[in-house]
């Protein structure tokens, strides 16, 4: 497990994390509001409020984001989160009610240790509880927990995933991602074009999994339907809801550098954008959209090199594949 450091002044994060069940969520509060922004390409996405965060919607700000593990009952821990918020009276001030906005978004770990256990609620209260500025965990932590990488060739020879994070500064702007890393396909380095987790063959060698699709050696799977990979592209930038939505599109080019194959049928992949504002400065969205990428997939690898083994499913570092 390692710590990073997100430094981007109106956003707090937290994590739940049961390991002994495999599973957990990760909460993302932003209590003065973040313009939104939300790009869903996997065919199998679990969410929750995410129409609202699109253009042409009413709502300009949101409160908090939560990533869980737990299949669709995790979606269930964002309630949590607005209980929590709610409670320091933090949301939209409607009548004489505060209506905190929380979307969700969802991997599936169901089975990976235990498939009764899964986030809810009150974990998803604990996780924003335990939220805090900066510094971050990554690892086995929060919706990262139970995430596995690499399963055309069924569960047990995945490598284990995670979450990770990336942070930078460009043109005076802060930017930083959040992935939890979770697919079908394998994850490389982009820069190097190496596999650095997936499916694991013989002496624990990546099979290559977007080579094997096409030779038509993998069939059907219990595993094709529970895969997914989550990022938040995070900025103190001063944008348009319609720039944040541009955000989270080119945070997906950031997912598909490091995701071979991604965005598949057997995938739910979905990328956040929030923007703060803090920083009253509007870049150059050309700029910006480079370093949504950038910071997306140098999270996804993070998410590789924190990881540790559990489960019975190897770590990248334990099998010396990085």
């Amino acid at each position: 497990m390692t710590e990073s450091v997100i430094d981007i002044s109106g956003i707090s994060i937290g994590h739940y994390t049961d390991t002994a069940s495999g599973t957990g969520c990760t909460v993302i509060l932003c209590p003065d509001g973040a313009v939104p922004g939300v790009d869903v390409r996997g065919s199998a996405p679990g969410t929750r409020e995410t129409d609202l965060m699109r253009t042409g919607h009413m709502i300009r700000h949101i409160h908090g984001l939560v990533l869980s593990g737990g299949s669709a009952f995790g979606l269930e821990s964002a309630s949590g989160v607005m209980r929590y918020l709610e409670e320091n009276n933090i949301g939209y001030k409607v009548a004489n009610s505060v209506v905190p906005i929380v979307p969700a978004a969802i991997i599936f770990d169901l089975g990976f240790i235990d498939n009764k256990i899964r986030p809810g609620i009150a974990e998803g209260y604990l996780a924003a509880k335990n939220a805090t500025i900066g510094t971050v965990q990554e690892g086995n932590v929060g919706a990262g927990t139970g995430a596995t990488i690499g399963k055309a060739m069924g569960i047990k020879n995945a490598t284990k995933g995670g979450l990770g994070t990336y942070c930078m500064t460009v043109a005076g702007v802060k930017i930083a991602a959040i992935a939890v890393a979770n697919p079908f396909g394998d994850v490389v380095d982009p820069e190097t074009g190496i596999i650095i987790a997936g499916a694991r063959g013989k002496h624990n060698k990546f099979i290559n999994t977007s080579n094997y699709l096409l030779q038509g050696s993998a069939g059907k799977s219990e595993t094709d339907l529970s895969n997914t990979t989550l990022a938040v592209v995070i900025t103190d930038a001063d944008l348009t809801k319609e720039e944040a939505n541009k955000l989270s599109q080119n945070g997906q080019n950031g997912l598909s550098l490091a995701i071979r194959p991604a965005h598949t049928t057997g995938d739910g992949d979905v990328v956040f954008a929030l923007a703060t504002g803090k920083s009253k400065l509007k870049p150059d969205m050309r700029q910006l959209g480079i370093a949504a990428s950038k910071t997306v997939y140098k999270a996804i690898i993070q998410a590789v090199r924190s990881a540790e083994s559990l489960g019975g499913i190897p770590s990248a570092n334990e099998i010396g594949q990085i």
